[in-house]
């Protein structure tokens, strides 16, 4: 009988799922999630092999979970930080900077793209993760608009040119590169959107 983490079937399945998560993030950030099997992160997590099948069926079931569970707790604390400013034009502010401090281990995994080795089905399910975070920026530059902070613009089009520019990007680790790469993103995006209070923005204001 596998060993039961915690005080409760609940707890262990929690538990069991972190590390499962855990695992994989490492792993993927190692040798890019083709490189990778369920055999590799059980082992990863010190799980037994056959135990992980309770959970996920397969590496792309246990991906899926992990991206959802990534996304929504992000989303949750980007929610939280966009709640405390009112100003619509700093709250564009916050959204690029929160998304240029999240490392997603997906996204800078060695290998292919995740979208050319998963199945068709799964690529969906990866969209709609991103949908999340889009709906958040959309709903802020509708916001902008509508206050004329902004002029009116085809958000569609916008929100995805917004998102290329942020996805992705490897941001300095260090200082003071890592503050002006920020600053001179963030000018950038609320310069393209038409922003009028798209300011130079020192380093150290935004570390």
């Amino acid at each position: 009988m596998p060993k039961i983490l915690g005080s409760s079937l609940a707890e262990h399945r929690e538990r069991t799922r972190s590390a499962l998560f855990a695992a994989l993030s490492h792993l993927m950030g190692e040798r890019g999630f083709d490189a990778v099997s369920l055999a590799d992160i059980a082992a990863e997590a010190g799980i037994g092999r056959t135990a992980v099948y309770n959970h996920f069926p397969d590496k792309e079931s246990l991906l899926l979970a992990f991206i959802e569970h990534e996304t929504s707790t992000y989303v949750r604390a980007l929610d939280a930080s966009l709640a405390e400013v009112e100003d619509p034009v700093e709250q564009l502010r916050v959204y690029v900077r929160q998304q240029l401090q999240l490392e997603r281990s997906y996204h800078f995994a060695p290998g292919p793209d995740l979208r050319e080795v998963v199945s068709r089905e799964a690529a969906t399910h990866l969209r709609s993760h991103v949908g999340q975070v889009e709906a958040l920026l959309r709903k802020i530059l509708t916001r902008a608009i509508e206050a004329g902070d902004i002029p009116d613009q085809h958000l569609d089009a916008v929100v995805q040119l917004v998102h290329a520019c942020l996805s992705g990007r490897r941001v300095p680790r260090t200082e003071p590169e890592r503050g002006e790469f920020i600053a001179s993103t963030e000018l950038f995006v609320l310069r393209a959107v038409g922003a009028p209070a798209a300011w130079p923005v020192r380093a150290a204001e935004v570390a």
